[in-house]
């Protein structure tokens, strides 16, 4: 199917498309704070730029979008028909981008966290994406699991 809008219209469209203070981000750090958890948010000290940094618990969390950083197996997560190279390659890039990022810092001694933007779309996957982090935030990072079953959570894996 062609796109409906000219190139122009599609550049004004997708360049306003915030990276920071997102819906999701928002409902994860209300979430954190009812919790009493306080956290830094875009710490630049950090690789990557974290979303949300937690330094008691040495826990840096990132809220990805699922198209842009091409979340598997999500139905938010397709590429366009026009220009899917240009699209293939800027997701593959992110993807490559994130885990260099992720193995820097748990090289530097932080625990990883991921959160998609599709486990927090709707109350009942939000609910237990936001109970299944705070379970992570408090559990020792050498006991922490390294799956999840929980739609739209990444654990963190072992030190």
């Amino acid at each position: 199917m062609a796109d409906k809008l000219t190139s122009e219209q599609r550049h004004r469209c997708m360049a306003a498309i915030k990276g920071k203070n997102t819906r999701p981000e928002i409902i994860v750090r209300k979430f954190l704070f009812a919790n009493g958890l306080r956290f830094r948010i875009h710490d630049r000290r950090l690789p990557g730029t974290p979303d949300i940094v937690l330094p008691k618990y040495h826990t840096a969390i990132f809220i990805n979008g699922c198209f842009w950083h091409g979340h598997e197996g999500c139905q938010f997560s397709h590429l366009p028909s026009t220009n899917s190279t240009f699209w293939q390659r800027k997701i593959d890039l992110n993807k490559a981008r994130d885990m260099r990022v992720a193995v820097e810092l748990r090289l530097r001694g932080w625990r990883v966290i991921r959160l998609w933007e599709c486990g927090l779309k709707n109350k009942e996957t939000s609910e237990a994406t936001l109970q299944t982090l705070l379970r992570t935030i408090h559990t020792p990072p050498s006991s922490a699991p390294a799956i999840s079953t929980t739609p739209g959570y990444t654990t963190p894996l072992p030190h």
